[in-house]
């Protein structure tokens, strides 16, 4: 019955003439520009919803190259503070491969915050937000979470409780 009904309304004239259209028009497709240069433009994203380790990690912080697909893995707690995020990200991201010129991410709060878009201004860098719903804008964080989670859980079996020592 339901499918009668959808067929008969597409093919109404005059249901299809009083259809009032509630979304905005969508504006013209901008695919980012391919990096120049290795961790020049990253992907962040956060992988939640994990068991929480004997160090009490309960969430991997992803962190991938746009240009050569390598990434960084961080084991982290899903509460920790914007400061101690960003003191996370100097140690393990700009210390090995130095500031990026973009970064690409969602609309997290911990990326959105004031702190965070003035610490990445005063290193120089600009910050680019995905599309809510959208998750193809970060596509590549969400190719290489999708594989994380697959050897994740190949290997949950051996790994009991200390996936972040791995």
């Amino acid at each position: 019955m339901k499918q009668d009904v959808a067929t008969f309304v597409s093919k109404c004239m005059t249901c299809q003439q009083v259809k009032i259209e509630h979304q905005r028009v969508s504006g013209l497709f901008q695919p980012l520009e391919i990096p120049m240069w290795k961790w020049d433009e990253i992907s962040m994203d956060f992988v939640t919803g994990l068991p929480t380790t004997l160090k009490r990690h309960d969430t991997i912080w992803v962190v991938v190259d746009r240009l050569t697909k390598s990434a960084h893995f961080l084991p982290i707690r899903k509460n920790y503070s914007i400061s101690k995020l960003a003191e996370i990200f100097r140690q393990e991201i700009v210390r090995l491969h130095s500031t990026s010129t973009y970064i690409v991410s969602y609309r997290d709060l911990r990326f959105t915050s004031r702190f965070w878009k003035g610490l990445q201004k005063d290193w120089g860098t600009r910050l680019k937000f995905s599309t809510a719903f959208h998750p193809q804008t970060n596509g590549q964080s969400e190719r290489t979470i999708q594989t994380l989670k697959d050897m994740l859980r190949a290997c949950a079996l051996e790994w009991t409780g200390n996936w972040d020592e791995y």
